[in-house]
């Protein structure tokens, strides 16, 4: 693995709750449940405020702020990747079962829109891993992505194999109970009338969007024309960036959802990097519950 070889990865494991120190519990740590009467719930993305964290820290951090699901991105200090052994997966389920904080998913870098045919069947063989690495750990679904258009190829083109490609791994990853969470990404493939195409051949109801609140989400008629357009395939997880800065509508985004009645997860994909990432999630956390009460 990038950053714990197998060998090295249980011992990591067992012996980080004893070195991870005293972190103090805030007056509104012992937050329970973390759901709305909506059904929304406020998670982590391991990017970037849970980059070097083990997985011990990892959770021990969620449960004393109060945000108790995680998604796992791949390359990150946690070392939760296909290489684990059963017994390695095994801990990692128990860890979580041990838990307050659920195991939401993984964020995978898996793409498909190259014009190489060998590249794109290596992405979707390595999403099928990914798929049985969140089974075998308790997790329900993986994150891909198409992560733009390739010069001198129709548009029309890339689309239809993304769709396609979308279709194949919905389908493995359905008998394994794993949803595909299709993160609105890329030059050009992260405008919502492209998600809108893309899903029109990636018909398989596995193959889900995840919003990713991007600045292209305003584009055209604005947000509230590109939510309804894709809001039909909208998955279990949600990205946002941090509520409290920059322009992003997020109190019409949570508005919308209410609507809807989103059931899924919202997880924030950080862009920050705070000291205190214990305070720093409850802030967040608070945000989230008084947009969305």
């Amino acid at each position: 693995m990038t950053n714990h070889p197998r060998r090295q990865f249980l011992k990591k494991t067992l012996i980080a709750t004893a070195g991870i120190g005293y972190l103090p519990h805030l007056a509104n740590a012992a937050y329970a449940p973390n759901k709305s009467a909506k059904g929304m719930r406020f998670g982590l993305v391991t990017y970037l405020w849970g980059k070097d964290m083990d997985l011990p820290t990892l959770l021990d951090v969620c449960e004393k702020s109060g945000v108790l699901g995680v998604e796992l991105r791949t390359q990150h200090a946690h070392g939760v990747e296909p290489e684990l052994s059963k017994l390695q997966r095994a801990e990692v389920r128990k860890r979580f079962a041990d838990s307050p904080v659920e195991l939401v998913g993984y964020g995978s870098n898996a793409q498909y829109h190259e014009n190489d045919p060998a590249k794109v069947k290596a992405n979707i063989a390595l999403t099928k891993e990914y798929l049985s690495l969140m089974h075998d750990c308790g997790g329900s679904g993986v994150k891909v992505k198409p992560n733009g258009f390739v010069n001198d190829v129709p548009r029309e083109k890339t689309i239809e194999q993304i769709g396609l490609s979308l279709n194949e791994v919905a389908k493995f990853g359905k008998e394994l109970g794993q949803e595909i969470r299709v993160e609105v990404h890329g030059r050009g493939t992260s405008e919502l009338p492209v998600v809108r195409d893309i899903f029109k051949v990636a018909t398989h109801p596995n193959a889900t969007v995840c919003w990713n609140s991007n600045d292209v989400d305003l584009d055209g008629a604005g947000l509230g024309e590109n939510f309804d357009m894709v809001k039909d395939r909208f998955g279990s997880t949600v990205h946002i960036r941090e509520l409290n800065v920059g322009n992003y509508p997020y109190p019409e985004l949570m508005k919308k959802f209410n609507e809807m009645d989103y059931q899924g997860w919202i997880l924030l994909e950080a862009r920050t990097n705070p000291a205190d990432k214990i305070s720093a999630l409850i802030e967040q956390r608070e945000i989230f519950e008084r947009m969305i009460s």
